[in-house]
Parts: structure tokens; C-alpha cells; sequence
């Protein structure tokens, strides 16, 4: 197969033909009288007319030869085929059409409507020119996008050829502009807010820090759409506000988490939660119907329709339901105790933490749509006290497909109240949490001077990815990449790995252990690709002494081969290393053989024993965490 430095030459051979036959291969103004879908849906009228038209687009595919050539062109909006006769053209510019013209080249036509023998409504050219000379190929023409990296790094030439990827960015806008009618219509409205602030405000995650150099000091990118800032502009009189913009959270990735996305927050004078919560849920249901055109959704193994009667349930009754513990009464150490019991990961030890962990291993089962309500107030540390049980507050969120994606609540506006508990989120992050919500002090002397009573309210684009059932990296345009020359570099953050074993299909002991070792063996066998932190200590007689290598091996178990199929997917998707082991390959350890057998069969076909997982380690444990542990 040719590389991509021959194909750039051979293109490079054809723009110099274009020239020298006089043709500008980039020229700055092309005529087009109609886009492509405007031809298409009024081709019977133009075609009646019998005029010569001028169609502009890129080439998606050349198929025939001789005397005639059926070329497919796109223009973003449709598709339509131009023909080619070697006896209805200029000889000179049919030949140099089939000298010099490649699949992604972009070319305008001049030419009339007629309809092929087969039905095919086309347009004869008559003329042609070049409006752009493509110097490499689309990937389908070359190699393809296996590597799910490419994809995100070429998203321009993704989009061109997945049409499904095209239409969910066009639902995407439609998504927000649907929200924003919405709230304008209730006379909300629109501001900017500052996306640089002294303090992080409005939720509890990990800021991305920067530096202003004419201040010369510190800044941080937001983590919220201006919450406390939206909070100052109901004190400034102004009732009904709304931001959509930009957030940034120093975390680390999941099918669920990004660093960079867009939040819609808006924020409503004299309104409490119960309010909200009928404001609310009747906008998702239209914003989701203007987008979608239907109410019912399927997310994750969920299936969801959002135009019936919202189950309401408590935090701290749920939680004791699904586990004993009560987490207002129960001790840090019984949290901890209970969370090993269920084999779930967790991180931090402070009671804050625990008990978030707790609740979200209790939504996993949740398919919703489910309002949760009256949060503990250590987990909200803005949201407004219950009046019946102060250590409850006035909060709501949806639950979708086992996990949150709406938030809101009564909006906390008594200052001394705030101020205690930022005096508490001060604590902890003195502690050692770095997500803990950063004071305002600020803030809470515009509290002082009165806030009226009010409900604030956010969603973003986790919603919309769960509405599409599609990891958010994927509904971003451009996600963040790691440059190519350093991608390959050592990370520094903590790695593990997880081996799932399939124990929803009966196997033997032997065969466990077999699954694990195989799998075992596989992560081993990547030492040599700079996988690992492999250290080595010496005796007294200076003997080495390889370490075990500084990477936990974790093993769990699945349910299903197909839950195995799933994390393998998202997996790959988040470009994590892999090693999958069928039931082909416990059967023989002819290689040839397994080739051969896997080769007839159809993908749902193949039973997988065990997959292995590895790397970063905050990635790992959340797609794994599903997964209980092997025993």
C-alpha cells in the first residue's frame, strides 16, 4: 500500500496538470446557483425549465471509465450525481477530469437536469473547473478510522463521512437553541458571566489554574455558568437570568465526564424547588421532543420516556433501603466497612465523600425519569436547609439511566447559614479535598445586603449525550487531544488494571483461572512497550532484585458476554489498552486455528470468557465500576 508521502506526490503530479492546462486549482469565487438540496427538492421544476445550472461540491466518489464517468458530489447539505460523457463535453476537459481530478476534490459544474435510464436524477455536465485540489485522501479511500484517535484528531474528515455523527451535532444545536426559546419565552434572561474568577463557585470539582500576567496573579476557569455571579444579579434586581457557555473541570475522563463542555444555568426570583421541579420537567420534556421528536429514549440498558409522571424519591430513605446505612447517623468507618462489603472503589475518607459514593452506588439501578430530592447538606453546600430536618436541604435532581443529569435547588441567601458552610468547605479542602467548593467571601457580603428567595437550575451536555446514548466525547466537535509528539510520553498519574472474568456462563474453576491467567500473561507481556514502573532492589551483596510491578491487578466478574462487549467498546473509545480472550482461545492454543474459527463467525457469535483493562486509573475504575469483585 502506497504511503501517504507517495499518494501527497501523485496529487501533487495532478495540480501541476491543472495548471498547466491554465486551471487556477484554488480559486477564490466559484458560481453556484443552487445547493444540492435545493436541486434535489425541486428537481422535476428545474428539469422542466431546461436550463443550464451551476452545482458546486466535493467529489465522494468516480466510478466507470471510457466514455462516461458517474461522479457523487456533496456540498454538506445533499448529495447528487453529475455524468460525465466523453461526447457532451469539451474532449480537453473530459480528459483532464480523468487526469487530474481525485475522490475529495472539490469541483463546480455547469450542465443540465435529466434523469438516467436506471431513474437516477442527475445533472449532465457541460463544463467543469476546480474549486479545490485535495492533495490527500479521505480515509476510505486510504485507511480508514480503526483508531478511535484519528477520529478525534481528523474530526473534520469523521464528520464528512459519518452522516450519523453530522445529524447529532445538528440535533446538538437544536438541543440548545430549544432550551434557550424556552427560557426566553418565560422572560428569563440571557447573560455573560465572567469565565475567569479569584474563586471557583458553583460546584465541587477540581479548577484548571492560570495565570493573568498584568494582575500577576492566580486565576481560575470557571467550574459552574456563573452561579454565584448570576446569584448577585437577583440581588441586583434582575429576577429571571440564564447562561449558556463554556465550564472547565480538571478531572479526569469518563463516557460520562469531560474537561471541557458546555452548561445551561438559569436562575428565578421568588421561586422555590417544588416550583422548579414543574418548571423543569415540563422543559425537558419540550426541549427533548423540539430536538428529537419524541419522548422515549434509550440510555445505556435503559428504556426511558420522559412524557409520564416523575417518580419522586428521598436521598437518605433510599440509600438506607438499598444498603443499612443511614448516612446522617452512620460513622465514617461503618461507611467505609459497607463500601468494601459492596466491592466499590472509593476516594477520600472524609464523610462528604463516602456518602456520595454510597448514593451513587445505589442509582446504577435507577432507569428514571426519577426526581431525587432533600440532599444531606454536607453534599450542598448551596442549596437551602429543609425547615422540617435542617440537615436535609431543598435540592433536586434527575436521574436518567442511573446516574444525575439535572441539578437544582432552593437557593441558600441566609448569610450566616452560607458562611458556616463555607467555613466547612474551607476544612475540608485544608484536609487534603481538592474538589471541595472554594468560599466566597464576596459572596457572602452580597448575601448580607439581601438576595430574595430563588431556585437555580443547570444541565449540559451530559444530558444531551445521555439523550443519544452516545459517550460525550462524542458529541463534542473538537475534544481535547494530546498533541502527537507527546502521546505517547509516560503519564505520571497512578495506572491500573482490571481483568473481568464472565461468570454469568457457567464456567469451571479451571477455566477461571485459566481466563485470569491468559489475560495475566497478555498485561505482562506489554513490560516491553512502556506500559509499567518496574523498579528493582538489591541485597547486601548487591544482588537486583526485580519489584512487583506498581500496578494493581484487579479481578472482577460480569454478568454477560454482553456487558463484556460494552466495556470493551467504551474502552477502546477512550483509547485505553485492552486484551480480550474468547472461548476460542481456551478451546486451542493453535493460533492458526483460533484465526480460522473467529473468521466464521459473525461478531455476536463470539462468547468472550474474560477482558482486561488498563490504564489511568480514575478512567479504569469508573467504566469498571459496575463490576463486582471476583470471588
Amino acid at each position: 500500500m502506497a504511503s501517504l508521502d507517495e499518494l501527497r506526490s501523485v496529487r501533487l503530479e495532478k495540480l501541476n496538470i491543472l495548471k498547466e492546462f491554465g486551471m487556477n486549482p484554488y480559486p477564490a469565487n466559484v458560481v453556484r446557483d443552487f445547493s444540492l438540496a435545493q436541486v434535489a427538492s425541486d428537481f422535476k421544476k428545474l428539469e422542466s425549465e431546461a436550463k443550464s445550472i451551476s452545482i458546486v461540491g466535493r467529489i465522494m466518489s468516480i466510478r466507470g471509465q471510457g466514455a462516461i464517468i458517474f461522479v457523487s458530489l456533496f456540498d454538506g447539505s445533499a448529495k447528487f450525481q453529475v455524468v460525465f460523457k466523453k461526447d457532451e463535453i469539451e474532449e480537453s476537459l473530459f480528459k483532464l477530469f480523468a487526469d487530474a481530478v481525485d475522490i475529495g476534490d472539490f469541483i463546480q459544474v455547469t450542465g443540465s437536469l435529466f434523469t438516467t435510464e436506471k431513474g437516477q436524477e442527475s445533472i449532465l455536465a457541460k463544463s467543469w473547473t476546480i474549486a479545490t485540489k485535495s492533495l490527500l485522501p479521505l480515509p476510505s479511500e486510504y485507511y480508514g478510522f480503526e483508531d478511535p484517535d484519528e477520529r478525534f484528531r481528523k474530526r473534520y474528515l469523521d464528520i464528512l463521512l459519518n452522516p450519523e455523527l453530522r445529524d447529532i451535532f445538528e440535533k446538538k444545536a437544536k438541543f440548545w437553541e430549544a432550551t434557550r426559546n424556552y427560557l426566553k419565552d418565560l422572560n428569563f434572561l440571557e447573560v455573560e458571566t465572567p469565565t475567569l474568577e479569584v474563586t471557583t463557585g458553583g460546584a465541587e470539582a477540581r479548577p484548571f489554574i492560570t495565570h493573568h500576567n498584568d494582575y500577576d496573579m492566580e486565576v481560575f476557569m470557571r467550574i459552574s455558568v456563573g452561579e454565584l455571579w448570576q446569584k448577585r444579579l437577583m440581588s441586583a434586581g434582575m429576577p429571571r437570568t440564564f447562561e449558556i457557555g463554556r465550564v472547565y473541570r480538571n478531572e479526569g475522563s469518563s463516557p460520562e465526564h469531560l474537561q471541557e463542555f458546555t452548561n445551561m444555568e438559569f436562575y428565578a426570583a421568588y421561586m422555590d424547588y417544588k416550583e422548579g421541579m414543574k418548571l423543569t420537567e415540563a422543559m425537558l420534556k419540550d426541549v427533548a421532543f423540539q430536538t428529537f421528536g419524541t419522548y422515549e429514549f434509550t440510555i445505556k440498558d435503559f428504556n426511558v420516556n420522559l412524557n409520564t409522571d416523575w417518580e419522586v424519591i428521598e436521598y437518605v430513605p433510599y440509600v438506607l433501603a438499598q444498603t443499612g446505612i443511614d448516612v446522617l447517623e452512620t460513622s465514617e468507618e461503618e461507611m467505609k466497612k459497607k463500601l468494601d462489603e459492596l466491592g466499590v472503589a472509593y476516594e477520600g475518607e472524609n464523610r462528604e465523600r463516602l456518602m456520595d459514593t454510597l448514593w451513587k452506588y445505589c442509582r446504577k439501578s435507577i432507569a428514571g425519569p426519577t426526581w431525587l430530592i432533600h440532599h444531606p447538606k454536607l453534599v450542598s453546600p448551596l442549596a437551602k436547609a429543609c425547615v422540617d430536618d435542617p440537615r436535609l436541604v431543598e435540592r433536586c435532581q434527575l436521574i436518567l439511566g442511573g446516574a444525575e443529569v439535572f441539578n437544582g435547588f432552593s437557593e441558600l441567601n441566609d448569610p450566616v447559614d452560607q458562611r458556616e458552610r463555607f467555613e466547612v468547605q474551607k476544612k475540608l479542602i485544608d484536609a487534603g479535598d481538592d474538589e471541595a467548593m472554594m468560599p466566597d467571601w464576596e459572596f457572602v457580603e452580597m448575601l448580607e445586603h439581601g438576595m430574595p428567595p430563588a431556585f437555580g437550575f443547570a444541565y449540559g451536555d451530559r444530558l444531551f449525550a445521555f439523550l443519544v446514548n452516545k459517550p460525550i466525547r462524542e458529541t463534542q466537535l473538537f475534544p481535547l487531544m494530546k498533541p502527537k509528539e507527546v502521546a505517547g510520553k509516560s503519564k505520571k498519574e497512578t495506572m491500573i488494571a482490571v481483568a473481568i472474568v464472565n461468570s454469568g456462563i457457567g464456567l469451571e474453576k479451571w477455566q477461571e483461572m485459566n481466563t485470569v491467567a491468559h489475560l495475566n500473561a497478555a498485561f505482562g507481556a506489554r513490560v516491553g512497550r512502556g506500559l509499567f514502573n518496574q523498579n528493582f532492589i538489591e541485597s547486601k551483596d548487591k544482588q537486583k532484585i526485580n519489584l512487583n510491578i506498581k500496578n494493581a491487578i484487579i479481578i472482577k466478574s460480569a454478568g454477560s458476554t454482553e456487558d463484556l462487549k460494552k466495556l470493551i467498546a467504551l474502552a477502546k473509545e477512550e483509547g485505553l489498552e485492552v486484551d480480550e480472550f474468547t472461548r476460542e482461545m481456551i478451546e486451542t492454543t493453535n493460533d492458526k486455528k483460533v484465526i480460522e474459527i473467529t473468521a466464521s463467525k459473525n461478531f455476536d457469535e463470539i462468547e468472550y470468557l474474560g477482558v482486561l483493562v488498563y490504564g489511568p486509573k480514575k478512567s479504569v475504575e469508573s467504566l469498571t465500576s459496575d463490576f463486582s469483585l471476583f470471588s
